[in-house]
């Protein structure tokens, strides 16, 4: 067996149903907000789409996808960013942002250097980055994102000894779960750190298009804004919340061109290439935007109507984008606060100490809980009453 995986540590999930094993919940409707999966329907242009193309199941698909999803996803790229993209060896399809993340990792880590070689990752996290780099041979090297750095990376934090073995950096924006967004200084320092040491950037921004109308600066676009090329820059973002289509599986990657070349290379031995019907109602997808303007305003409207209410009891404000709430309980204990919540009130929330991992003597997101807004307007709305009601009878 592959040693690396005993390295691997249980997924949040898997630790919130142990954290929930023998609660009796009051007699109450449940209402999950602890997995961010999105909740809304998934848009009639592309359900139909995917009918219409059920052709495709009888055909081998390319990795490298067809040309015209190719494209699509340049011309979005295109109107999002303003970023003219070379379709053939700038983008290449996915399925789905974990399976590419977890895979770039394995691309782009040299574990046969005489220095185990490091993958940075942001704390709190999504865990896929650390397995990824655990199953790949690397040492994950935790930076710490606490409110007093805005939720951002504290690379001032990181020792020159452990730059100097860094081979990739994660980074996630918006933040997943703080919902924070990097500004243009703050890619600027870390594309400079990337000229001094080396490594690869592994932009994570599948939360990109959930946002409060001001849309989230990429770290491609602030290459260019920078005057830079996108050398070892990378960017992975999915129709998952984009579209409310977690089911399809379907993203892309795009950026320097060399490391997409290489990708490209392990994913045609991985086996990595979308069903073409899947191909083509991404298409569709990434062709359309009314579908995610009216998707972003759900999340709005849920935001508007829960964030007040949760204000009253709860340290959280409105994120930068994304649709998360990241909120510091009374007491200190995520967990415990967790746990009696699924009690007397019947929700679910996830606490923050599982999506971190204690660095430097500190988990930085215990005494947090991530509230996923992915039920309905009603449904977040009673739970938010429900919270505040709990928040106000219950010491913990």
């Amino acid at each position: 067996m592959n040693p690396h995986l005993d390295s691997l540590q249980p997924y949040p999930f898997q630790r919130l149903r142990q954290l929930m094993a023998g609660a009796v919940p009051a007699d109450k409707p449940h209402i999950n907000l602890s997995i961010g999966e999105p909740k809304h329907p998934t848009p009639e242009v592309i359900k139909q789409a995917l009918v219409a193309s059920l052709g495709g199941l009888s055909v081998y698909p390319a990795t490298l996808g067809s040309v015209e999803l190719r494209q699509s996803c340049a011309n979005w790229m295109q109107r999002r960013y303003g970023l003219e993209l070379d379709a053939e060896k700038e983008i290449l399809p996915v399925n789905g942002s974990r399976e590419a993340l977890f895979a770039f990792v394995q691309t782009v880590v040299n574990s046969q250097q005489a220095e185990k070689p490091v993958v940075i990752s942001p704390n709190p996290f999504y865990q896929i980055y650390e397995g990824a780099a655990l199953l790949a041979g690397a040492e994950p090297f935790y930076v710490n994102c606490t409110a007093s750095t805005g939720f951002q990376p504290d690379w001032a934090s990181v020792p020159e000894s452990v730059w100097a073995r860094t081979q990739l950096v994660f980074v996630c924006s918006p933040g997943n779960p703080t919902g924070a967004v990097m500004s243009l200084d703050d890619w600027k320092n870390l594309f400079a750190l990337s000229d001094r040491y080396g490594f690869v950037i592994a932009s994570d921004e599948c939360y990109s298009e959930i946002h409060f109308g001001q849309p989230p600066l990429g770290g491609l676009e602030a290459a260019s804004k920078l005057g830079r090329g996108f050398e070892r820059l990378v960017m992975f973002t999915s129709l998952s919340k984009r579209s409310n289509a977690p089911g399809m599986r379907s993203g892309f990657v795009a950026g320097d061109a060399a490391l997409l070349a290489k990708f490209m290379l392990y994913r045609t031995y991985q086996g990595g290439a979308m069903s073409p019907t899947i191909q083509a109602a991404s298409v569709a997808a990434w062709n359309d935007e009314a579908h995610v303007e009216a998707n972003r305003a759900a999340y709005i409207a849920k935001f508007q109507a829960v964030t007040p209410l949760l204000a009253e009891v709860l340290e959280v404000s409105l994120p930068d984008a994304s649709f998360y709430l990241w909120a510091k309980v009374p007491g200190g204990d995520d967990t415990a606060f967790a746990r009696a919540l699924f009690e007397q009130e019947h929700i679910t929330v996830l606490p923050g100490s599982f999506l971190a991992r204690t660095a430097h003597g500190v988990n930085p997101g215990s005494g947090y809980i991530r509230i996923a807004l992915v039920a309905t307007l009603a449904e977040c709305q009673a739970a938010a009453e429900r919270i505040v009601r709990f928040v106000k009878t219950t010491t913990i």
